[in-house]
């Protein structure tokens, strides 16, 4: 598996070159843990269109794991994947815009990303919610976006892959 990956991010495949980033994160296929091989991979992988190099680069800088702690530098990853269609990323950053007392801001990402039927979304909203920072309308919205988003991914396939343990939610 780690030569075909090796061969594919020599031909600067992004997904591959990512992948190798992860690899040597979490020091999977014998390869020691390595954050700043990792990173390095990740910034090439990025400059080559991978959203999920761009994602993982976000959770980096957000958490200080491998580089040195960075909400701003981890938002405009998240930003950059956003646009490029990451659910993941747009629902970090309405993570950082909370934490940094945005709520609007926060609300909107979360409204996104639950709309494409991200869970941790609607939770977000939810938590805000109870806290007052939301409204119940905006709560409401995020529910019922989510709903729509996965009941227009329902296809026997996906039911099968579910019960077969492909699919984690």
């Amino acid at each position: 598996m780690l030569a075909m990956i090796q061969t594919r991010v020599e031909k600067n495949d992004p997904e591959a070159t990512s992948f190798l980033g992860e690899y040597y994160c979490y020091g999977l296929y014998g390869l020691q843990s390595d954050m700043h091989k990792a990173t390095k991979l990740w910034e090439e992988a990025s400059e080559l269109g991978s959203t999920t190099a761009l994602d993982n680069l976000g959770d980096s800088y957000f958490t200080g794991r491998g580089v040195q702690n960075n909400w701003a530098k981890a938002a405009e990853y998240y930003a950059k994947a956003a646009m490029q269609g990451s659910v993941l990323a747009r629902n970090n950053l309405g993570v950082i815009e909370g934490n940094r007392w945005n709520h609007d801001r926060a609300v909107r990402h979360y409204l996104i990303s639950a709309k494409m039927g991200l869970n941790d979304s609607v939770e977000g909203i939810k938590d805000m919610f109870m806290r007052g920072l939301a409204t119940k309308e905006q709560y409401a919205r995020a529910l019922q976006g989510y709903q729509d988003a996965v009941e227009e991914m329902k296809s026997p396939e996906r039911d099968e892959a579910k019960r077969l343990g492909f699919v984690w939610k």
